[in-house]
């Protein structure tokens, strides 16, 4: 036993013990209790214990020593701490695979890809040891990191260290102000596209139209540009999968863009047949130059962007065709998570209309006049107008028509009041009568036109157009006096 204690004493003189206050408090009452063999009732009564515990501190004292009074798990992990070989692979994983991921989303694709269950608030803690925040911190943590890290930049005289904090201070954004949500499904629809590298190596366009009270996506779709194309697809999703909306929330954008062009054509101006489709629909268009004012569909791009990204290139997503396909189930795992259910909200939507009219009515109509050839030049090619049974129909040179390209690609024209189809002139002949003397004929078949319908009257289109011109003068008009108000205020 004396062997022993001199091995202990000799084992705790080596070893440092650092107690806290009051494990030191308790430690000096027993040193002092052993050393005078005071009262063993004064010491109980100020560490207010029982005259049995007192004398089980005495035998840990006299066996153990000031190691005795140190909490048994002092320096031990928990048995749920997350292993550092788990942190540094969750590190790896955001930094070469994950990048980008908001940390709840992180840790949904942790779980379903990698097997790895993590809350996300575990997530923030390792990564926020690495300097690293979520692309959706708040404007404190912002701050709080910047505030640390230039804290350890005046610290530290190591250069790359310098220059790894410096990569990864974070500017302060600010957060779009919220309104009230319409109260039916499909009174309301905000329509934007934005740019940005969704996937591959080059920018692309993402049009997009969310339901201001549910805030479901109603349509989506891949584009190289802002395009009219984009734009028709997104309604040509809306009516034939929910009908009818109420009204359309969109941009100003090309309003302006109509009048810095001066004189586009008008197959090129999205706003107008855009319009001019609603229009016929019975869809009203309200529009803004505030992006504040549609900052659901504003919110909605700060998702996808946070998102999408990860999940197209996760799928090996390369071309538009692919990732408007992409979408199709994209958009409905979206829905389930982030919208409110429909059911709960009464819906607005007319009566879906049949294909054959929604065609019809998403078309691109421009203005054209006979050429000296009988033939009408459109989009760098010449058609010949033909009838029911294939013949040519020939009219005077200058004869004004109005072309107009269907949804579906099919090119029709109207002249005075009856429409016909357009059948391109091809560059060579496809046989030669002098050299081929088996001739076969082609035969003509009959083919069904559309009847002249409301939306393809060339007038009622002019008048639409005139229309949208004086309402651009008027607002240019506005612009340039709120400008000279300004400019005299100042």
């Amino acid at each position: 036993m004396y062997n022993y204690l001199i091995r202990h004493i000799e084992v705790i003189a080596i070893r440092k013990v650092n107690l806290r206050m009051n494990e030191d408090y308790k430690y000096n009452i027993i040193k002092k209790l052993v050393e005078s063999n005071g009262n063993k009732d004064t010491a109980a009564l100020k560490l207010n214990c029982t005259r049995r515990t007192i004398n089980r501190l005495i035998i840990g004292y006299k066996t153990e020593g000031k190691l005795f009074f140190q909490h048994g798990n002092r320096d031990r992990k928990p048995k749920h701490t997350t292993s550092t070989t788990i942190k540094n692979n969750i590190l790896d994983l955001y930094k070469t695979k994950y990048f980008g991921a908001n940390f709840v989303h992180f840790s949904e694709l942790l779980m379903r890809n990698e097997n790895i269950k993590i809350s996300p608030s575990t997530i923030n803690s390792i990564l926020l040891e690495n300097n690293i925040l979520s692309p959706k911190a708040t404007k404190a943590s912002k701050k709080k990191l910047r505030i640390s890290l230039e804290e350890k930049m005046k610290q530290t005289t190591s250069k790359k260290d310098i220059a790894k904090m410096q990569s990864n201070l974070i500017s302060i954004e600010d957060a779009h102000p919220r309104r009230p949500r319409c109260s039916y499904f499909g009174e309301m629809l905000q329509m934007d596209a934005s740019v940005h590298h969704w996937f591959g190596t080059t920018k692309t366009q993402l049009h997009v139209a969310i339901d201001d009270s549910s805030g479901a996506i109603v349509g989506a779709y891949f584009d190289s540009q802002e395009t009219l194309k984009g734009y028709y697809n997104v309604l040509d999703q809306i009516l034939n999968n929910y009908g009818i909306p109420y009204m359309f929330y969109t941009d100003r954008r090309t309003v302006f863009e109509y009048k810095q062009k001066k004189s586009p054509s008008l197959e090129e101006d999205t706003f107008t047949q855009f319009g001019y489709a609603c229009k016929q629909l019975g869809i009203d268009i309200k529009t803004t130059s505030c992006a504040q004012a549609k900052g659901r569909v504003e919110r909605l791009f700060q998702t996808l962007q946070s998102r999408l990204p990860i999940e197209l290139r996760l799928a090996g997503i390369a071309t538009i065709k692919d990732a408007n396909v992409f979408l199709n189930s994209y958009i409905k795992e979206y829905n389930e998570k982030f919208s409110i259910p429909v059911n709960n909200i009464k819906s607005v939507f007319e009566k879906q209309p049949s294909k054959k009219e929604i065609n019809l009515t998403l078309a691109i109509l421009a203005e054209r006049k006979i050429d000296n050839g009988h033939c009408i030049k459109f989009e760098k090619k010449f058609y010949m107008p033909t009838d029911e049974a294939g013949h040519a129909v020939y009219y005077h040179k200058g004869t004004n028509c109005v072309v107009i390209k269907a949804f579906d690609g099919k090119i029709y024209t109207n002249i005075q009041d009856k429409v016909y189809m357009l059948d391109v002139i091809p560059e060579h002949e496809h046989s030669s009568r002098n050299f081929e003397f088996k001739q076969t004929k082609i035969k003509t078949k009959s083919r069904s036109i559309p009847k002249l319908k409301h939306p393809w009257r060339q007038i009622n289109f002019q008048k639409f157009i005139k229309s949208q011109k004086h309402r651009y003068e008027l607002d240019f008009q506005d612009v340039i006096n709120t400008q000279e108000i300004l400019q005299y205020n100042t």
